[in-house]
């Protein structure tokens, strides 16, 4: 059994109405329509989100491959979550080995995965050399103080502001910006409080 730190996801060990499961859940249903060809969910967790869309989206992918840093994530993601299209692996998404040797992929979905990465550059260098021409990149992050500020998160380096999140992608030829506020995900509305950003890129 993997230890419950607050801040990991473990769908069978929580309450189905549990907040922070159902918003992380939301963005995984919300990237269905994106999702095609060879696919990436890096930063995976558990397992649940990449196993989820290799079920939905069977029909329009030819793999998905969940990865972690963390190992013994990974094993629970092996032992819980199967799918003949999906696979889990262990990988760091700044080492430039893991890298170059991945290939690359049609769609990439990188959900709460930013802020908790010391070198932002080199992670968004990183998403854009995995992703293959005309491929889209889903990505969402946390709202707080920005870049330069200390989260108040003992597991993340930053809050970046929305002003930060959207600068992100200028090496993108096509951004959309979503705004999240529980499990709905949507362009901003005026007097509405989104705590996460949640961007859609095509390279």
């Amino acid at each position: 059994m993997l230890e419950d730190t607050g801040e990991r996801v473990i769908p069978k060990e929580m309450d189905a109405m549990n907040g922070l499961l159902l918003e992380h859940v939301a963005r995984y249903h919300f990237s269905e329509p994106y999702i095609k060809g060879r696919v990436l969910d890096i930063a995976c967790g558990v397992g649940y989100g990449a196993a989820h869309l290799a079920k939905t989206k069977k029909h329009t992918i030819d793999e998905i491959l969940g990865v972690d840093i963390c190992i013994e994530t990974i094993q629970y993601a092996i032992h819980n979550y199967y799918h003949p299209l999906l696979t889990f692996k262990a990988g760091d998404i700044l080492a430039e080995e893991w890298v170059s040797g991945a290939g690359q992929f049609d769609t990439i979905v990188s959900f709460e995965t930013i802020e908790h990465v010391p070198d932002v550059n080199k992670f968004m260098n990183h998403m854009h050399q995995l992703l293959a021409p005309g491929g889209c990149l889903l990505l969402s992050t946390p709202f707080g103080k920005g870049l330069n500020h200390p989260s108040g998160s003992p597991f993340h380096y930053f809050q970046m502001t929305p002003a930060e999140f959207e600068g992100l992608f200028a090496e993108f030829s096509e951004v959309e910006i979503f705004y999240q506020n529980g499990v709905t995900i949507e362009p901003p509305r005026s007097g509405v409080y989104y705590p996460l950003g949640v961007a859609v890129c095509r390279k």
